[in-house]
């Protein structure tokens, strides 16, 4: 049996995940509307072997104030299925992950968009759930408000079962579901993809978060500034799946990490201090030391270095039980995403940590995840 290697993802966010990103010099500032730049960060993960590409997600603007939302690195951007959709026939290998949320969604919508997605790939899709928290969101569906905490997982729960039950029963009878939120009757007009349905993700951190992910998902994304914040999520996670019948192996776990790497130390912390001397002063106003160092990486994992310093840290991370890989958020597009696979992934690949070649054609293959269970 071959030794256990690292999952890698890219997760992408237009210009870069530094909330500077835009402003830096060699950035593509109208990243968030051109397919080619797209298509382009697509090919140099599938090149790199990555497992998979992420895009995230929000039905309305991520700031309230329009003015500072136009000074961060994404204001503008495609509806990600709709991308992703266009990604999958430039691509051959790399999963195709997007979110959606359960309280702007109805389940057979949802899921017969998805299983489109990953029958368009060859069944290289993912759908990360999310339920949304945010007043600007609810108020651009006509809601009365945000549905409290507890509604909204409530109805995530549902959501993701009726989602799964479409999913195992493609094409064959009727669901004849009836719950609290939702009613289905049809199966969906489509069969099962190469892979048997798409990918299931999250990235919930609260107890309502992680029990849903326990009991539904094959990958959790989190973000932990440190050693210890991550074990222990991780085991947390973990140590939740036997209740649902479940095994450590059923899920993965990835961390988000945001690498800014140089041949040498001293090149990369320039290159980071390049970036933190470009928040603007809207953005950036009465920021001091720590609050630069959280808007530098989104409040996720930073690591600057060497590649061999960074292939230390992920190292680390993942052989002391903290994570089955990691969720790339270069600090700018492209560049930083290109230092990435072209120093990173080979120094991880030289310690076989990484694959060299992709294992099969889906995102369960590259996961090692099994597929899921038929209707009966």
């Amino acid at each position: 049996m071959s030794p256990r290697q690292m999952k890698l993802g890219l997760f992408l966010w237009a210009t870069g995940h530094h909330i500077a990103a835009w402003r830096h010099p060699k950035a593509h500032v109208t990243a968030g509307i051109d397919i080619g730049h797209y298509i382009q960060l697509a090919r140099t993960a599938e090149a790199a072997k990555l497992d998979m590409i992420f895009c995230e997600d929000a039905a309305g603007l991520r700031e309230a104030n329009v003015g500072i939302a136009s000074q961060t690195s994404r204001s503008i951007g495609f509806e990600p299925i709709s991308l992703l959709s266009a990604i999958a026939v430039q691509t051959g290998r790399i999963g195709l992950v997007s979110t959606a949320s359960t309280s702007y969604n109805e389940p057979y919508g949802l899921a017969r968009t998805f299983a489109s997605l990953d029958q368009l790939s060859g069944g290289r899709a993912g759908w990360n759930l999310v339920t949304s928290a945010s007043n600007i969101e609810a108020a651009n569906f006509g809601s009365m408000g945000l549905r409290s905490h507890a509604d909204r997982y409530e109805r995530a729960r549902e959501f993701a079962a009726v989602v799964a039950g479409l999913w195992r029963g493609a094409g064959s009878g009727g669901l004849n579901h009836d719950g609290q939120s939702f009613s289905v009757r049809d199966a969906l007009d489509l069969p099962r993809s190469p892979q048997g349905a798409p990918v299931m993700v999250q990235a919930g951190a609260s107890e309502d978060g992680k029990d849903l992910a326990a009991r539904t998902a094959d990958v959790v994304f989190s973000a932990a500034q440190t050693f210890e914040e991550a074990k222990a999520f991780y085991d947390d996670v973990k140590g939740r799946l036997a209740a649902y019948g479940r095994t450590s192996g059923d899920v993965k776990i990835m961390p988000g990490v945001a690498p800014v790497v140089a041949a040498t130390e001293p090149e990369a912390r320039a290159k980071h201090e390049e970036l933190q001397e470009l928040i603007p002063d809207e953005v950036g106003l009465s920021i001091r030391q720590l609050a630069r160092h959280f808007a530098g990486a989104r409040g996720h994992w930073r690591i600057v270095g060497t590649p061999a310093q960074i292939a230390d840290e992920l190292q680390a991370r993942f052989e002391g039980g903290a994570a089955d890989g990691f969720n790339v958020m270069p600090s700018w597009f492209p560049g930083e995403l290109d230092a990435f696979c072209a120093l990173v992934v080979p120094e991880l690949q030289r310690r076989g940590l990484f694959r060299t070649e992709y294992e099969g054609r889906t995102l369960r293959e590259h996961l090692g995840l099994k597929g899921p269970a038929s209707a009966a």
